[in-house]
């Protein structure tokens, strides 16, 4: 399969860099260097896109200061959809903000990911690093590559980790739409939004789906960034204090 060449050697450059840590936590870590290596090295990555994981909060937090706003208007044209949606955007235009706020940081963050993921799914750039074992269990196998002990209890505690990260971010997902009547900036009340309630707190599960059909590696990088994720989402975007600008 021919690689699209600035995602191949900016894989090969963070393979690299695994490479090296892994070298560097040898003496250390031992032959659960290389993973430990791809721990460190996927924290690094979400140290070095914090800015733009904070443009999003910010964004986020103006929201969460017009919820107010938001439900009183919800609740005033809940019987005219249309009206509804005019008169939330010019809240959010008057304010300053957007109903959106904090997908352009998102989206700029999706290229690091994508660049992670290539690597330790597919090895690109750097196929030998999914040779590397962690409790004697190939980096590059999948949760079926012989259903053995080790096998099973590797996967087993990564997946455990990830079900549990995931029901807390659905658990927060809902009391954050309670909390300022909107999910992923879209009113609460209006069209489409039962429909969106269900789904957004379902999507942290997704995860867990995921690390079924990709290898270990990619499953260590799954739970890395996914409880990088919970780490910020209870520092960043706990309540805030009544009185405290949103800015």
């Amino acid at each position: 399969m021919l690689a699209f060449a600035p995602l191949h050697a900016a894989a090969s450059a963070a393979g690299a860099v695994v490479t090296w840590l892994a070298g560097t936590l040898a003496p250390l870590a031992g032959g659960a260097a290389t993973a430990a290596a791809i721990v460190l090295f996927t924290i690094g990555v979400r140290l070095l896109i914090s800015p733009l994981t904070l443009a999003q909060v910010r964004g986020e937090r103006r929201r969460a200061a017009l919820a107010p706003e938001v439900r009183e208007i919800q609740r005033r044209y809940a019987d005219d959809p249309g009206r509804l949606q005019s008169e939330l955007f010019a809240l959010y235009r008057r304010a300053g903000a957007s109903p959106v706020a904090g997908c352009l940081p998102a989206l700029l963050q999706a290229p690091f990911f994508l660049v992670m993921y290539r690597l330790f799914a597919t090895g690109d750039g750097h196929p030998r690093l999914l040779d590397e074992k962690l409790a004697g269990v190939p980096l590059g196998w999948h949760l079926g590559d012989g259903l053995t002990g080790p096998v099973v209890a590797v996967f087993g505690v990564l997946l455990v980790v990830l079900l549990v990260l995931a029901w807390w971010s659905s658990r927060r997902a809902r009391r954050a739409a309670a909390a300022t009547g909107t999910i992923a900036g879209a009113p609460t009340e209006g069209p489409g939004a039962a429909v969106l309630g269900r789904l957004v707190p379902l999507l942290p599960f997704t995860t867990v789906l995921v690390a079924l059909v990709v290898p270990l590696a990619a499953v260590l990088y799954l739970v890395t960034t996914t409880a990088w994720t919970a780490l910020e989402q209870a520092v960043l975007r706990r309540p805030q204090p009544e009185g405290i600008d949103a800015r």
